[in-house]
């Protein structure tokens, strides 16, 4: 009897876990906007690890290097094409002296990096071996301005250094130091969390500042500035209407939005990295989502002062934010990455994707050992973390036609409350090949979609899964490929609709040709 009834619960949990619920999506070819490709940016910040035994290595460490510059760091993110890379802040950025870190290394004055730690910061780093790993990277730099503790004529110098080829004293310096032609820098952020630790303003305070500033960021030959506003603090709605009311539209590239992913909510003890339950990844999961409405709600109120939409959304912080790994100092941001972040990150992508008429730039933060990180080093070692391999995923619709849609699908549902259990989107790149992908939050219930595609001939489809046995699940120094891309097969053509079965706290890219 007892065995019977250990049978019996076996059968009843592996039903359970092998529920399949329905789904309907209709992809459609009328549109005529596209992906930003600047939407798959990322964020590199003088915290931690990041850039000092992340980018910028000692010079004993048996690694291969250009420089300190890490090349088996370089070659992993060549492979995802990261468009841009946002540097040197974040907080540390309105503390960031620039001419502190160009000239002979030895002979740059040290500073205490007051934000992250409290750790002496030896700018060995700085504007030269920056613009050296974008070189390297194949990306275009995004530097963030010193707004709250420099000068107008401090940022104003610092672009004429890298961008003026003309024979005056600052681009002669820089000529000095080894570059002789200029980098034509375009993207500049005047300013970090100017709401925040980029100087507690208020937004009409920051914004007559903004339009000073911004006076002085001339244009060099080849270098046309893209000008970009820091923006609201997630739901502060009241800063992006002060900002897009008294800055003209044509003062400014783009605007900024900063939202993190906390699994509690609560700032004070923020959740594990691997450490939780089915109930905390629901929560975590309606934290995520709250980026669909806060795109939404800043985008029309930019729409009411900007209706052609010239400005860009820029969503240049975003990701999950835990408590750091025990042991690790709390000022350093180092945190694990699981199978959770990596739904949260292709979850974040499709929304963005979706959004593409506005948003048009972002940067995960950050890509190196700090906060939801594409790649985690310890000394020689490196692993690709499961966001890393989203980002790989996705990388096919960068600057492709986006595909509008209409889905139909289950709720993911915990107690009395309810998410959207799929989450999708869609493109087309200039071969004329489409591609979907497709999120499933629901970590037991696998989803059959039955996908119509208008006006989009395809004959036959190959596809991308990125899954685990536990939504915990991580990759660590000793299983580095734990949770690594798979082949698809669960996709075939009926007809001519798509059938795809998405298993259970999957992402999946489909390929039709």
């Amino acid at each position: 009897m007892k065995k019977f009834l250990t049978l019996l619960f076996t059968c009843f949990t592996l039903a359970a876990f092998s529920q399949q619920e329905t789904a309907s999506l209709a992809i459609s070819n009328d549109s005529k906007l596209t992906i930003s490709k600047y939407i798959y940016g990322q964020f590199a910040e003088h915290l931690g690890h990041g850039i000092y035994g992340g980018f910028w290595v000692d010079k004993s460490l048996p690694v291969e290097k250009q420089d300190r510059i890490r090349l088996d760091v370089v070659n992993a993110l060549k492979k995802i094409k990261i468009p841009s890379l946002r540097w040197p802040g974040g907080c540390f950025a309105d503390e960031y002296h620039w001419r502190d870190g160009i000239g002979p290394r030895e002979q740059r004055p040290k500073m205490v990096n007051t934000n992250w730690g409290g750790t002496t910061e030896d700018n060995s780093f700085g504007t030269h071996e920056f613009l050296e790993l974008c070189t390297l990277l194949g990306t275009e730099p995004y530097f963030a301005a010193n707004v709250g503790s420099g000068t107008v004529e401090e940022m104003s110098k610092w672009i004429e250094y890298v961008n003026s080829n003309s024979t005056s004293t600052i681009a002669e310096l820089r000529k000095q130091n080894g570059h002789p032609d200029p980098y034509k820098v375009t993207f500049w952020g005047i300013g970090n969390e100017s709401w925040g630790c980029g100087g507690n303003m208020t937004p009409e305070f920051y914004s007559d500042e903004f339009k000073r500033y911004a006076s002085f960021a001339k244009n060099y030959p080849g270098a046309p500035l893209k000008k970009i506003a820091s923006g609201p603090n997630s739901d502060d709605y009241n800063w992006t209407e002060v900002i897009m009311k008294n800055i003209p539209e044509w003062d400014m590239w783009g605007i900024s939005l900063h939202y993190y992913t906390v699994p509690t909510g609560d700032w004070g003890h923020k959740g594990s990295a691997t450490k939780f339950t089915e109930a905390e990844y629901f929560e975590t999961m309606v934290k995520c989502l709250k980026m669909e409405e806060l795109v939404t709600k800043h985008a029309a109120i930019m729409d009411k002062y900007d209706p052609k939409k010239h400005v860009a959304l820029v969503v240049d912080e975003w990701g999950v934010w835990t408590d750091v790994e025990p042991g690790t100092n709390p000022g350093f941001l180092y945190q694990q990455n699981s199978m959770r972040d990596a739904l949260i990150a292709a979850t974040n992508l499709n929304i963005f994707n979706n959004h593409c008429d506005r948003v048009r730039g972002a940067a995960l933060a950050q890509t190196i050992n700090v906060l939801q990180s594409l790649i985690l080093t310890d000394k020689e070692k490196m692993l690709l973390t499961p966001t890393y391999h989203i980002f790989d995923m996705y990388k096919v619709h960068q600057d492709a036609k986006y595909l509008p849609m209409q889905l139909t699908a289950p709720d993911y549902v915990s107690g009395d409350r309810k998410i959207p259990a799929v989450n999708v989107s869609a493109s087309q790149d200039a071969a004329g090949k489409v591609h979907i992908s497709l999120v499933n939050l629901d970590p037991t219930k696998n989803i059959s979609i039955s996908t119509g595609l208008k006006d989009i001939k395809w004959k036959t489809v190959t596809g991308q899964i990125l899954t685990s046995k536990n939504i915990t699940d991580i990759n660590t120094f000793d299983q580095p490929n734990k949770i690594s891309l798979q082949s698809f097969k669960g996709a075939k053509k009926d007809g001519d609709n798509l059938v795809v079965v998405l298993p259970a706290k999957s992402v999946v890219t489909l390929e039709l040709f």
